[in-house]
């Protein structure tokens, strides 16, 4: 038997009405809003706290395998899996893969995992969807997509969601592409793109699971439709003869089209809201399509405690001005402060320092217990010498023991928050604090740790971790 045994989810903060993004170019507003990530986010740090809150609350499992789908890669040639591994402080043997180039991605890599699993070469594989699309300012693409992760645990063992049967078809369909050299995405014309990119394939592949399985659509109790945006969604769901009522919003008006990650968080969503004995029907598309039939099981009831995806919708900034939005998506080249050029990253610095960076790990003296960051040869306390043990920062609550509020800092928005973070249980760390409104920063406010991008030089993306206001 293999199935999903957890879920997690993430969305950027930052929200930006469709009508504000519409009155700036005088076109017509959609309804709704959509999640805008950060200037310091991207596919990869979305798909570590995606994983993070997969992995929170439940007893941890060894992972064998870390699935990372996405279309916006940080890079054409390097993994961006084994980031995401090294952030997670995962062991070294865990496979890593990454599955991009298809808005499929998610579910290719769903095919994968539940394969693995269920052949015995895996017992729990984290599969993670993460996208931060760039899309042409002006278009509806602008209000429609957003930015978010979502990941599942899939396993053997502890199974919220067993998985009853699959049907995929393949089909070479060029309606949507972005070549070599392309910054956004480039489509044909939308009416051949929607009838025989989307409405074809959807069709034939979730009628043809229903065939396989012999189930009538009045069998699933939510059914979790990709869609370009909520209108094409519903017209495809009366088309094969399921009500209104039985389709599972996938946040299409709260956070957007996700890309890779629209399916996985459709299906958060549906068991979110499900009960033991639920079926559910997943469906995707993207040269060819995919479908999935699920069976929820009682095991859901201690999932459903969490409400990780309704604790991301609840937390909110506003993106109030669309030249912020630019510049958080790095569209517009600004005039800065006069600073002598940024230091060339070492790339052998950045390995040798892979686990004080990417996972946050300092040390604990085994002698009286004293913990710091960054790793020391020599404990503070009682001057033992080399007698340390590994100690993870990044998963530890901490708060503010001094601050600064620096506006002549670089950076896509300022000002910049810079704090002194003292964590519980000892260590302390001085970085930068995001996710804030600086006027609210102050001294002795809870904060946590998250995994962001401090810049990219030379093509090199440089990761760290961040603080930011706790959220409960």
């Amino acid at each position: 038997m293999v199935g999903i045994a957890c879920y997690g989810v993430y969305f950027p903060i930052r929200r930006m009405k469709r009508e504000q993004l519409a009155e700036v170019w005088g076109t017509a507003g959609l309804a709704g809003e959509r999640a805008v990530a950060n200037y310091d986010e991207d596919a990869v740090t979305m798909a570590t706290e995606a994983a993070i809150s997969c992995m929170r609350g439940v007893q941890k499992k060894p992972i064998d395998r870390l699935l990372l789908a996405t279309t916006s890669a940080p890079y054409y040639e390097k993994q961006s899996a084994s980031i995401v591994a090294s952030a997670l402080g995962l062991s070294s043997d865990v496979f890593t893969v990454d599955y991009t180039g298809s808005l499929r991605g998610a579910t290719i890599a769903l095919t994968a995992a539940t394969d693995a699993v269920e052949s015995g070469h895996a017992r729990n594989v984290l599969l993670i969807a993460s996208d931060k699309r760039a899309v042409l300012p002006k278009g509806k693409r602008e209000q429609l997509w957003g930015d978010g992760a979502a990941a599942v645990l899939v396993g053997e063992s502890d199974l919220i969601a067993v998985l009853e049967g699959s049907h995929s078809l393949s089909e070479n369909f060029l309606g949507e592409w972005r070549g070599e050299g392309d910054m956004f995405v480039k489509s044909w014309e939308e009416r051949f793109v929607i009838d025989e990119g989307y409405m074809r394939p959807m069709r034939e592949v979730i009628i043809g699971i229903m065939e396989k399985y012999r189930f009538e659509p009045r069998d699933f109790r939510r059914v979790i439709l990709s869609a370009p945006d909520t209108r094409r969604r519903n017209r495809l769901a009366k088309t094969l003869g399921f009500e209104l009522t039985q389709v599972q919003d996938a946040c299409l008006d709260t956070i957007g089209n996700t890309g890779t990650a629209q399916p996985l968080v459709g299906l958060i969503s549906a068991l979110e809201e499900a009960s033991p004995g639920d079926r559910l029907l997943l469906a995707t598309y993207g040269d060819g399509a995919d479908a999935f039939i699920f069976r929820v099981t009682e095991k859901i009831k201690d999932i459903q405690q969490r409400h990780e995806l309704k604790k991301c919708l609840r937390r909110r900034m506003s993106v109030n001005r669309y030249s912020e939005y630019l510049k958080m998506r790095n569209f517009v080249a600004t005039e800065e402060p006069k600073r002598p050029e940024p230091i060339p990253l070492s790339v052998t610095c950045l390995w040798r320092e892979n686990k004080k960076n990417l996972a946050l790990v300092g040390v604990k003296c085994k002698k009286c217990g004293t913990v710091q960051y960054p790793p020391q040869r020599v404990c503070v306390a009682c001057k033992a010498k080399d007698n340390f043990e590994d100690y993870s920062f990044s998963d530890k609550k901490g708060t503010v023991f001094t601050f600064s509020v620096d506006y002549l800092t670089p950076a896509p928005v300022s000002p910049t928050v810079f704090a002194v973070i003292d964590f519980e249980g000892g260590g302390r760390i001085w970085c930068e604090v995001t996710d804030i409104d600086p006027s609210e920063i102050k001294i002795g406010m809870p904060v946590e740790m998250t995994f962001r991008k401090l810049a990219t030089v030379n093509g090199i993306s440089n990761y760290f971790w961040k603080a930011r206001p706790y959220r409960k």
